[in-house]
């Protein structure tokens, strides 16, 4: 009688186990990650990964899948569903940086598959904003990514700005 209980106690323990969503709390992640890929025209940003992980739930929160697991998102599982487990969960290791260079629109050409997948900042963007806004988080563009000179000078901003002449508009 005992021995059935235990077994059935221990069964159901071990499908809890194996249903609930992987937690990536225990992995190896870095405290903090460099995103500077944008580094010509903004200073780089130091994202606070372990302040990040504390806030969420899951890493899939964030991630579309973690290191050792199979793909989740549904969009991507629709291909990728045999595709193995994954190598790496940075964004740029499948959003490119330059989504509208010739040569990756050469690419998606022949691809169909991932027209729709967005760029590197379109990824941060849709991965960060909305839950920033959710949850009180910054939002401005320059609390995550101040420009830096090269960017002043690219987008006419601070000493590069139009310089305002008494009676006529600036440009802005």
């Amino acid at each position: 009688m005992y021995a059935v209980r235990n077994w059935l106690i221990g069964g159901v323990i071990t499908l809890v186990l194996y249903l609930a969503p992987p937690d990536c709390r225990g992995a190896n992640v870095p405290d903090s990650i460099n995103l500077d890929s944008l580094a010509q025209l903004y200073e780089k940003v130091k994202f606070d990964h372990a302040k990040h992980i504390k806030l969420t739930k899951d890493c899939s929160d964030c991630h579309h899948h973690t290191t050792g697991t199979l793909f989740e998102d549904r969009n991507c599982i629709r291909c990728h569903r045999n595709s193995g487990e994954t190598k790496t969960v940075a964004c740029k290791g499948c959003h490119l940086s330059q989504p509208f260079s010739a040569a990756t629109l050469r690419e998606k050409n022949l691809n169909t598959y991932h027209l729709d997948k967005p760029g590197l900042k379109g990824a941060y963007h849709l991965s960060c904003m909305g839950c920033h806004e959710k949850n009180g988080g910054p939002t401005g563009c320059q609390d995550c990514h101040p420009r830096n000179k090269e960017g002043d000078k690219f987008y006419n901003a601070g000493e590069y700005a139009p310089k305002k002449v008494e009676g006529k508009h600036s440009g802005h």
